[in-house]
């Protein structure tokens, strides 16, 4: 978890809607997006550079396809713990941390501890994900995969309210 060195203010319409835009194309111009927003190019870049420094903008990326990177299988993994101590926890969570193909993790409610998600190239990787690195990891006792057949919708944007389109 980030810790927030900086105070964060409220977020006005024009904050809101200059990050819609950029959710949608980071790569755009400050110029373009100013124009969009309705401010001239310094205040809307302000704003920019505010945000960011508020990490409120965490940073911008290139958006891949696992396909052409050969990463086409997507699994959902659900691990549970043998115990529910926070060292077991930690360790867990500074092993998890260094494994490239797990994209996601997160500790859950429920009957699990944990949901995972991964890319791997092909079924035959998953044996060796899940046999001989996550049920390897620090505490993990039990586990449930989830196989994805069709990806219906995956997006990193986050739904933003009191946008005037």
């Amino acid at each position: 978890m980030r810790i927030r060195t900086h105070a964060i203010r409220e977020l006005d319409k024009i904050d809101r809607k200059i990050l819609a835009i950029l959710q949608q194309d980071a790569r755009i111009s400050i110029t373009d997006l100013a124009d969009q927003v309705g401010l001239s190019v310094t205040p809307c870049g302000e704003r920019v550079k505010r945000m960011e420094k508020e990490r409120v903008i965490l940073g911008y990326h290139a958006r891949l396809d696992p396909q052409a990177l050969e990463l086409s299988l997507l699994v959902f993994v659900e691990i549970k713990l043998s115990a529910k101590s926070g060292g077991i926890f930690e360790k867990f969570k500074k092993e998890i941390i260094k494994l490239p193909s797990v994209l996601e993790c997160h500790l859950v409610s429920g009957d699990f501890d944990y949901l995972i998600k991964a890319r791997i190239p092909k079924m035959a990787d998953y044996r060796t994900l899940l046999g001989d690195i996550l049920l390897t990891l620090p505490g993990a006792q039990e586990s449930r995969s989830y196989i994805v057949m069709e990806e219906v919708k995956e997006t990193l944007s986050l739904p933003l309210t009191e946008i005037d389109n």
